[in-house]
């Protein structure tokens, strides 16, 4: 009796076994070609005998679902085509309770483009060329941080690795006039962990909050989801509109790009600064810099950041995504010094600290001097990325055109007079149908008016030298575009 139900119970879990890898063949996990794992390391893995997975193996061989040689691994055959009829079968049918926070977001406009394959010319803002990334000089830090002797290998410090912190004390000295200590300095899982850190440790839900208008959307985006009412202040070319700032009561946080409003380009002169500094103070916020790309200038010095006027009340933000790469994930924030110790703490219940290899492998970028010449590196290279894309879309549209934002950073801003804001999406819709990648700057508004079509245009992500070829095919779409417009104005 007891050998018949361990024989039954093989029997269940052997058809178990054979139904999670026909449901994961069927439904693309296991692609034609690809192998499963051998029979020893599911059998080891799942805790059971060899036998009981070598049965499953032999019912999906007699289904043809796999072709198995002796010695070798099994194989998906070639004749399954990956079905998503399981896939529908085992959906729930809701999503269930949400909470109030998923809600919200749920409720956001998607930002993220949607994915139509590779472009032939992509002018995607905040992604940097592969062939820019220092690969040998990185796999020499990394691989010097790995084998960096160790007593053991163990949970760090949430605040982050204390070599990073002192390397970046010294380098926010030299390249931003910062003057802080490395207690001041947290490491965070880039610029957007850091605004989510910012958002949990000062608002609650209700608090009122001030944005750029228009602003980067992930941080508007994080402030709304965890509850707070947004404000927004029009730019213009001397940044933030401080004389339409609100009365200061009842707003916990403001967040600005003083240095490079994001995305219009503008600066933040000193008496706005003066002026913002003064409103936070006399409501008891903090200010949000965000310095995301405060290592490219141009035709212009480098600007102070708002940190050196903010009088205890502003938080800077630095992250290194525009320099070395956004899939590094590597930011941090330099604090107020009472903030640190609840930033500390909540920064440990989030993700108990950032990936430590990575960031000693940055402190020993930093310290070795390679990070500074790779900086100025890459300021040549964007210089010269910029100078060609400009003189491209002159060439292009001429006076149908007005650029912004040309002085620093790696992006600009260009309006077309030829359209509105409500052709947009329509022209990204179909340069993208023709490999090129624009990006309408209507999403980063949170109350769209009635004005000229206006596109963000990233160039750090392109080789030189299709450029002028992009920006050639951009021409071809719009003039399309154009006549469309006027055929059916004609009709009209």
């Amino acid at each position: 009796m007891v050998q018949f139900d361990r024989d039954g119970e093989n029997i269940r879990t052997s058809r178990a076994i054979y139904l999670g890898l026909r449901d994961q063949i069927a439904t693309g996990v296991y692609a034609v070609g690809d192998r499963l794992p051998s029979t020893r390391a599911l059998a080891e893995e799942l805790g059971v005998s060899r036998t009981t997975v070598t049965a499953a193996f032999e019912q999906l061989t007699s289904e043809g679902y796999v072709h198995v040689r002796h010695g070798a691994r099994a194989v998906v055959a070639g004749n399954v085509a990956a079905s998503s009829d399981i896939s529908r079968l085992t959906r729930p049918s809701s999503t269930g309770r949400l909470s109030a926070y998923a809600a919200r977001a749920m409720e956001l406009p998607s930002i993220v483009p949607s994915a139509t394959g590779p472009l032939d010319h992509d002018f995607r803002y905040g992604d940097v060329a592969p062939g820019d990334f220092p690969k040998l000089a990185w796999r020499k830090s990394l691989g010097s941080a790995v084998l960096a002797h160790r007593d053991k290998l163990s949970y760090g410090h949430p605040a982050g690795s204390p070599a990073l912190r002192q390397a970046l004390q010294g380098y926010l000295w030299r390249a931003r006039g910062i003057r802080c200590t490395a207690e001041q300095i947290v490491i965070v899982n880039g610029s957007q962990q850091a605004l989510d850190l910012c958002a949990r440790v000062l608002v609650d839900p209700g608090d009122k909050v001030l944005f750029e208008e228009p602003c980067y959307a992930m941080a508007r985006n994080v402030l709304v989801t965890l509850g707070a009412v947004p404000t927004a202040i029009n730019c213009d070319e001397d940044g933030l509109d401080t004389s339409s700032l609100p009365d200061p009561a009842g707003y916990a946080l403001a967040c600005v790009t003083p240095s490079h409003q994001f995305p219009l380009g503008g600066v933040l002169s000193i008496g706005r600064r003066r002026q913002l500094v003064e409103w936070a103070t006399a409501g008891d916020a903090f200010i949000v810099e965000d310095d995301y790309d405060g290592e490219y200038r141009y035709d212009v010095r480098p600007i102070p950041p708002l940190y050196l006027a903010g009088r205890g009340r502003v938080i800077y933000v630095g992250t290194t995504s525009k320099i070395l790469s956004p899939t590094l994930r590597l930011g941090y924030l330099v604090l107020p010094e009472p903030l640190i110790e609840p930033f500390v703490l909540c920064k440990q219940i989030m993700d108990r600290h950032t990936s430590m290899f990575e960031q000693e492998a940055l402190a020993k970028f930093i310290e070795s001097g390679g990070y500074e010449r790779h900086v100025r590196k890459m300021r040549r290279a964007n210089a010269e990325r910029r100078g060609i894309f400009l003189d491209a879309m002159v060439a292009a549209f001429g006076e149908k055109i007005e650029i912004i934002g040309t002085s620093a950073g790696l992006h600009v801003v260009v309006w077309f007079n030829e359209f509105g804001r409500r052709d947009e999406q329509n022209i990204a819709d179909t340069a993208r149908h023709n490999g090129i990648g624009v990006y309408p700057v209507s999403r980063l508004y949170s109350n769209p008016v009635e004005r000229r079509a206006g596109f963000i245009f990233g160039y750090a992500s392109m080789p030189i030298r299709q450029i002028p070829s992009g920006v050639d095919r951009l021409r071809q779409v719009m003039a399309q575009q154009a006549a469309s417009s006027a055929v059916f104005d004609a009709g009209a």
